[in-house]
Parts: C-alpha cells; sequence; structure tokens
C-alpha cells in the first residue's frame, strides 16, 4: 500500500539535513558490505522477493561483496535514514529523491528505473465529472505528495490554479473512509485506495497518472560517491534487479508463484497485486529502461517536477530558484546548475545488464 509514504513534507526535509549535519559523513571508499532500504509499494516490494529468493546473494557473492536488504516501515524515514548515511540506497519517487536526499546536499545515483505510474494515481470526485468543474471546491489529498503534484497539472492543463480550489492535507489512511461522507467530494490518491474511492457508486475518475506519463517514477538510488568506489554494487544490483523482472511479468509457473508471493507482502493477493502492476508501465527489460532514461520524455518529466518542488518550498530555504540542484542525464544533458549536480540518471550498469555484461 503506498503510505504517507510518498509525501515531502518540510519538515522531513529539515530533518534530513539535521541528520545529515549530526551524523559522521559516510567516508566513500571501497568496502564489501552495503545496505539498501526499502519500503512497501507495488514497484519497490520485488526487492523482498529479491532477497528471500537468494537472488541478491548470488549476485553480490559473484562481486565479492555483501549486500542487505533491509524494509523501513515508513517511507519517509527511509529516505531520511538514507540522506544520513545509514543506507548506501533506498527506494523512493524521482520527486523525494530531488527534495530530500539530493535538495540536501547528498549527491545521488538513480541506478534503477523500476516503473512510472500510468494509472495508479488519480483524481475522483462525487460531483464534478470534469477538471474544470472543481473550482471552488474542496480536494482532499496527501499535500506535497504526487497526488498533489498530480492535481497541480491536472489543474494547469484545465486553465486553473491552486488558488481556485481548497486543498485539505489528508493522511491515506483516512482517504477512503473520508470520500464517504457527505461533506468530502473529491479525493487525490494511490492505488489500491484509488480503484476502491473510484468503485464507490457516482464516482467519477476525473484524470489518473496516464496523463502525465513518466512523471511520478518509482527509482532505486544509492549514493553517487559509494557507487563511484564501489562499482561491484552496481552491478550486484542491476543484475539481481534485471533477473527478478524477467519472471515477474511472465506467463509461467514462476512468475505466478512470484507474484503471489508479492501480494502477499503488499497486504493483498496475486489479483491485487496484478491489478496494481496494471497501473504502472513497468520496464521489464534494460532496453526499455534505456530508452526512457535516454528520452525527452524523461528530461522534460523531471523539469516539471523540479519547478513544481521549488514552487513548494521542497527544495529548502536556499534554493533561490529551481535551477539550484542540478540533474543530469546521459548524454551530457543537464537541468538546473552543472555545478551543483546532485541528482544522476546513469544508464552504466543497466547498459551491462543490456549488453549481457554483468
Amino acid at each position: 500500500m503506498r503510505h504517507p509514504s510518498r509525501t515531502r513534507a518540510l519538515l522531513c526535509g529539515l530533518l534530513a539535513t539535521m541528520l545529515v549535519a549530526l551524523s559522521p559523513a559516510a567516508v566513500a571508499a571501497e568496502k564489501k558490505s552495503f545496505r539498501i532500504a526499502w519500503s512497501i509499494y507495488a514497484g519497490w516490494v520485488p526487492w523482498q522477493y529479491i532477497k528471500e529468493s537468494g537472488l541478491m546473494k548470488k549476485w553480490a557473492d559473484k562481486y565479492g561483496i555483501e549486500v542487505e536488504i533491509v524494509q523501513i516501515n515508513d517511507y519517509i524515514e527511509s529516505i531520511n535514514q538514507y540522506t544520513a548515511g545509514e543506507f548506501d540506497g533506498v527506494t523512493l519517487t524521482s520527486m523525494d529523491a530531488l527534495s530530500i536526499p539530493a535538495a540536501s546536499g547528498v549527491d545521488t545515483t538513480a541506478l534503477l528505473i523500476g516503473d512510472y505510474s500510468n494509472g495508479n494515481d488519480g483524481i475522483v470526485s462525487k460531483t464534478a465529472t470534469s477538471i474544470e468543474a472543481l473550482k471552488g471546491t474542496s480536494i482532499h489529498l496527501v499535500e506535497l505528495s504526487v497526488s498533489h503534484y498530480l492535481l497541480a497539472r491536472a489543474l494547469d492543463d484545465a486553465g486553473l490554479r491552486e488558488r481556485d480550489v481548497t486543498l485539505v492535507n489528508t493522511s491515506d489512511a483516512d482517504i477512503v473512509s473520508a470520500f464517504q461522507t457527505r461533506d468530502v467530494t473529491t479525493v487525490v490518491t494511490w492505488n489500491p485506495l484509488l480503484d476502491e474511492v473510484a468503485s464507490m457508486p457516482g464516482s467519477h475518475r476525473l484524470v489518473d497518472s496516464r496523463s502525465i506519463p513518466g512523471h511520478i517514477k518509482d527509482l532505486t538510488v544509492v549514493n553517487t560517491d559509494t557507487l563511484r568506489d564501489n562499482p561491484a554494487l552496481g552491478k550486484a544490483l542491476a543484475g539481481a534487479w534485471y533477473e527478478m523482472m524477467a519472471d515477474l511479468g511472465a506467463d509461467t509457473d514462476t512468475g505466478i508463484e512470484m507474484r503471489e508471493f508479492l501480494g502477499t507482502v503488499s497486504g493483498t493477493d496475486r489479483a491485487g497485486y496484478e491489478a496494481q502492476l496494471a497501473g504502472m508501465y513497468m520496464f521489464w527489460k534494460p532496453a526499455d529502461a534505456l530508452t526512457f532514461y535516454s528520452s525527452e520524455q524523461a528530461f522534460e518529466a523531471m523539469d516539471s517536477v523540479r519547478h513544481f518542488s521549488f514552487d513548494h518550498g521542497l527544495l529548502g530555504e536556499g534554493a533561490s530558484d529551481a535551477d539550484f540542484v542540478g540533474i543530469s542525464f546521459p548524454g551530457g544533458k543537464v537541468l538546473g546548475d552543472s555545478g551543483n549536480i546532485k541528482l544522476r540518471f546513469d544508464t552504466t550498469y543497466t547498459q551491462m545488464a543490456a549488453d549481457g555484461k554483468l
């Protein structure tokens, strides 16, 4: 379940910065043991399968290292711990990668793009049948999350602004029950909550994340300095991930058993997990991810995300504009300050996987 999780609150950003300041800086150097944190969401639970199936050990052994895969129940806490140097990598959205570790000065590499939301996030209303009809109404959502970003994009496309509606910050744990009350007419949320509210009598699904393909990305990131000094980590993670992906999407006994396992881990069943997979554009093969990494779509999506992040104060008090944090892409393309690159979309290890060189 996507919990308060996919939220980026200012307080969390400040906490992350404090953690970095108060904790001993992680010394980037060659080492043999690594820790990767993940939290529950359909795009990230495969790491639990990678752990329990022995895939991680297989690939780590190949490169003479140890990789511990650790589940953290609180999504934001997992990112804060990564930012503080307690983990070498973490799973998170591209927006949170920019606005928490990168904005806090932690040079971070997007090692793997697993998927992007392609229907798993949406806007549902009991009274409106169009985005334009939301003008003057109240909308319940987790503020400063990807739900907030989706709403901002939808309003803009309809010629409206956030000031034309009233946002009501609501925990994802309360979204469904709130929508069942008379006073709450419109919500923005993610699956499986999205399908639940959309199935209620009289509900209208106005817009979902299919309208912004590539904008809400699920990543596995690692500390850039650690990766630079320990390429074995990148090879082991990419190798384990793409071996898993080859089975996850397959209509085989192994694929079915895997999806049943991941459904249980996600708190649902195989059908529920498969329904969530259907709302994501999955990069099943490394070649698919390579194409997306280098696309204008990916570049333009992050440009939009960084402007939203700056406009909503998510890049920190020191950011004078959206260019504050540099973001690099394959082929030498950069968004923002090229002298302050803190988020890197690096295809090195995905390319190795595509070439069969892992």
